[in-house]
């Protein structure tokens, strides 16, 4: 017999209707096969097989629901998506192969050439590169501002303004935007308002909520939380949806069902993990402020930050990334990165295992010398991924690095 996910035992969605994000992170999209396990299947199949040549015909035209073919349907995978989708409060979710093909599928299925994107300075350097470099080679240009000055924003619209995109909060400063201002300019260009909520999962923070049409994530960081394998998805409408879903089945820049797997297990304990990185990340963030040699430091939970107001009232915490300059430039940056021991030296994030990197050098390294200037990224400044080991421990790790700024 060939199981279909129609065909196998779920909990309906209906049973789930009001429930909060913890328990959904545990039981939406859960499916059981006719063996009734209790744990989430893997089905690390390329293809699936019919009955009869008229039933293949019918799934292939779409008159009959089913699995075809694992790029673009798969029960793990679909599991995942109906699962994050939940967790967002969106209709539909689909799946990728990583993050940042997350956002090029998104733009790829809804943009056309002669588009423009109005994008903030303050994303991963990697976004910046696809928009800037390559989309502009299909005729999409894309002008970057300040995520937080609304100005900027108002005089960069164009009558062609297809996309408005964001990370709330940003990467690496923290900067927070304030989502239902950038939702009226969005509405009154006639574009999509897209937000990656990679910093804050939708355990922190809520973007359809606040006007977002699109919310995109890269699953390996936070939805994982472990560092162990690399997707990414993107939560809208069905009809925003059915477009992506459209590019990624002919593109081709699917999610596997093993990762798939590896991802409904993060989302398992993504509540209780953003709440212990939250925790961390703030008193790690107030004991830096009082060490010699730290020039400053970036993270909006705490109280002198500039937007720390608006993201009190649009997260319900302060998520797990901050950031930091030292006295002394890149040499003093690295030194301090390098003396540290337990802490991982990763570009990754989102991780239970903290991490450090360089931004200058690692995630915005390929940004040209005016482009970092302009989203702030100094040849000083350090990011830190606060993971949930012991708080003391992650303390006198860095107390290695402050020693060498002593020096």
């Amino acid at each position: 017999m060939t199981l279909r996910r129609e065909e196998s035992v779920s909990i309906p969605e209906s049973d789930l209707e009001g429930v909060s994000v913890d328990t959904l992170a545990v039981r939406a999209g859960q499916i059981r096969t006719e063996q009734l396990e209790h744990g989430d299947p893997i089905f690390p199949t390329s293809s699936f097989v019919y009955g009869s040549a008229a039933q293949a015909a019918a799934r292939f035209s779409g008159d009959e629901p089913g699995n075809i073919y694992s790029r673009f349907t798969n029960p793990t995978v679909q599991a995942f998506e109906a699962r994050i989708a939940a967790m967002e409060g969106g209709e539909r979710a689909v799946a990728t192969g990583s993050g940042m093909a997350a956002i090029l599928s998104t733009c790829m299925a809804l943009l056309q050439s002669g588009d423009h994107i109005v994008c903030s300075r303050g994303v991963f350097g990697t976004t910046n590169v696809l928009f800037q470099k390559y989309l502009a080679r299909f005729g999409v240009d894309t002008t970057f501002v300040s995520l937080t000055d609304m100005a900027e924003w108002q005089g960069a619209v164009r009558p062609e303004t297809r996309m408005i995109f964001i990370e709330t909060p940003s990467n690496p400063l923290c900067e927070v935007a304030d989502m239902t201002a950038l939702k009226a300019l969005a509405v009154s260009a006639d574009a999509y308002f897209v937000v990656d909520n990679c910093f804050c999962t939708p355990v922190l923070q809520r973007p359809f909520e606040f006007g977002a049409d699109i919310i995109i994530h890269s699953a390996t960081k936070y939805l994982d939380g472990q560092g162990r394998c690399v997707g990414g998805v993107v939560v809208g409408s069905n009809q925003l949806m059915e477009e992506v879903y459209g590019f990624m089945r002919s593109a081709g820049p699917s999610l596997s069902p093993f990762n798939a797997w590896i991802f409904l297990k993060g989302l398992e304990t993504l509540p209780i993990r953003m709440r212990a990185h939250c925790e961390n990340a703030l008193e790690l963030a107030q004991w830096l402020k009082q060490q010699p040699g730290i020039t400053q430091v970036f993270y909006s939970g705490l109280t002198d930050h500039p937007q720390h107001e608006l993201a009190a009232r649009q997260q319900t915490g302060f998520g797990g990334v901050l950031s930091f300059t030292v006295a002394g430039g890149k040499a003093a940056a690295w030194a301090f990165i390098d003396a540290t021991r337990m802490i991982s030296i990763t570009a990754n994030l989102g991780d239970v295992k903290t991490t450090i990197t360089h931004p200058g050098t690692t995630t915005h390294g390929r940004l040209s010398p005016e482009d970092k200037e302009l989203a702030g990224i100094t040849d000083s400044l350090v990011r830190i991924s606060v993971g949930i080991e012991s708080l003391e421990d992650i303390k006198q790790d860095l107390r290695r690095g402050l020693a060498v700024l002593s020096v």
